[in-house]
Parts: structure tokens; C-alpha cells; sequence
């Protein structure tokens, strides 16, 4: 399961991501909302935990367009906003819960199950001419360019190649596809793959490589490495 929190208390987002990780979940975690929405609206996400108040975006704005768009996946609203007016507005807007700070985290998690728990619903197609790398995604499928993985068989597509991956190549994978263009740093990678668990010190460069001989061919790189960074997925600007 996936879930993306949004909220710019770092003094929050820490802890708490690593309870969820340690929960079994994979999580990523921006503190503004124009990159919350931004991901948000890329899809792919089991759950959203959104901050009401955010630099850039309001969560309420991140929700209220989601849901114009069709977007389906649950919401749950963390916010020091403990009014009745503020709870009808938030879940006028379209979120599925609301937890008024400071909370339990017990209660937390319990509310995080009992919404992962609902049967998913159909999700939106982005529209594949807005930009060089668009996306459309469900829960289980991802699609950049030419390039399609099926994350619930583990299942690349790419120039009529039918490509088996394993379970780390298909999580490495999928998370590029979220991010195309995008530096991603070794310890964002490796805390979405392996969480709490400390991989070996070249594990995820070995991932690298073994998934580049799947879903490249001659003279078409999509995984860039950026030297003492990290890695960029996409063919770049000429």
C-alpha cells in the first residue's frame, strides 16, 4: 500500500513516516503543497494524508481538484482546524476523514487501516497530450511514453517486449515512473524500497543496473545517474 503525506512540520512528517514504513506501508513525504498536488494528481497513491494548511496549495485546494478530476482515492484531513464549520468544509471538499492535531497515533493508524480498507474505486485517465510525459496511472498501472507496468503481476511493456520483474525491479520501477524527469537522491530511493530496513551499501545500484538490461534498449538510457546524487528517470532535453 501507498501513501503519500503531505504536511510541512518536519517534526511530524519524520516520526510519523516511520511508523508507517514500520506499519508496512510505502510512504513518500513533501512539506509543501504545490509538490503534494502535484503528486497527488500523478495517481498512483492508496491513500492521501494531507495537511489543511499548506505553503503554495491548501490541502482543501489539493482535494477539491482531485475530486473535480474524477479521483476517487481516500483523503484523510490532519489539521489544527477543530471547528464543526471547518470539518463540513473539509469533507464538502471531498475528503473521506478528518483528525484535528495534536492526535493519538494509535488513532491515527487505526483510521489509516479502516480507509485502506474500502474497496477501490475506478480511477482517473490523465490525459495523455498534456505534456512529453504524461502520465496514466491506477492503483496497479503506470504508464511514461512507451513504457507500461503492471504492478500487481510485476509486468513490463515496452516496444511489443513483455518484461518480468522482480518484486524490488517492479517498486524501483514504479517509483521512476512517478517521478519522471525528476532527481531522486540514493536515501529517497532507498527509504521508498526498503524503508526501516538498511540495504547493503551497492544494493540499489545493483537494482539499477539489473533493471536498465530489462527496459532499455541500445542507445535509449531512461534511468540518467546523476553521479553522487542520485538518479534521474526519462530521456532528458536534447
Amino acid at each position: 500500500m501507498r501513501i503519500l503525506l503531505v504536511d510541512d512540520e518536519s517534526e511530524l512528517t519524520d516520526p510519523l513516516s516511520r511508523v508507517l514504513v514500520r506499519q508496512g506501508y510505502a510512504v513518500d513525504v513533501v512539506h509543501d503543497g504545490g509538490a503534494g498536488g502535484d503528486l497527488a494528481l500523478q495517481g498512483g497513491y492508496d491513500l492521501l494524508i494531507l495537511d489543511w494548511m499548506l505553503p503554495m496549495r491548501s490541502g482543501v485546494e489539493i482535494c477539491q481538484q482531485l475530486r473535480s478530476q474524477g479521483d476517487t482515492t481516500p483523503v484523510l484531513f490532519l489539521t489544527a482546524k477543530d471547528t464543526i464549520d471547518d470539518r463540513v468544509l473539509g469533507l464538502d471538499a471531498g475528503a473521506d476523514d478528518y483528525l484535528v492535531k495534536p492526535f493519538e497515533l494509535r488513532e491515527l493508524l487505526a483510521r489509516v487501516r479502516a480507509l485502506l480498507r474500502r474497496p477501490p474505486m475506478a480511477a482517473v485517465e490523465v490525459d495523455r497530450d498534456r505534456a512529453p510525459y504524461s502520465r496514466v496511472a491506477t492503483s496497479d498501472r503506470l504508464r511514461v511514453e512507451d513504457l507500461e507496468l503492471d504492478l500487481q503481476n510485476q509486468r513490463a511493456y515496452r516496444q511489443d517486449r513483455s518484461i518480468e520483474l522482480s518484486e524490488k525491479e517492479s517498486q524501483l520501477l514504479a517509483y521512476f515512473m512517478r517521478h519522471p524527469n525528476q532527481l531522486l537522491t540514493h536515501d529517497q530511493i532507498q527509504q521508498h524500497i526498503w524503508g526501516a530496513e538498511l540495504p547493503s551499501s551497492n544494493a540499489l545500484a545493483a537494482q539499477v543496473r539489473l533493471l536498465r538490461r530489462k527496459i532499455e534498449t541500445d542507445g535509449d538510457a531512461l534511468i540518467q545517474t546523476i553521479y553522487g546524487k542520485g538518479y534521474r528517470f526519462g530521456r532528458g532535453e536534447n
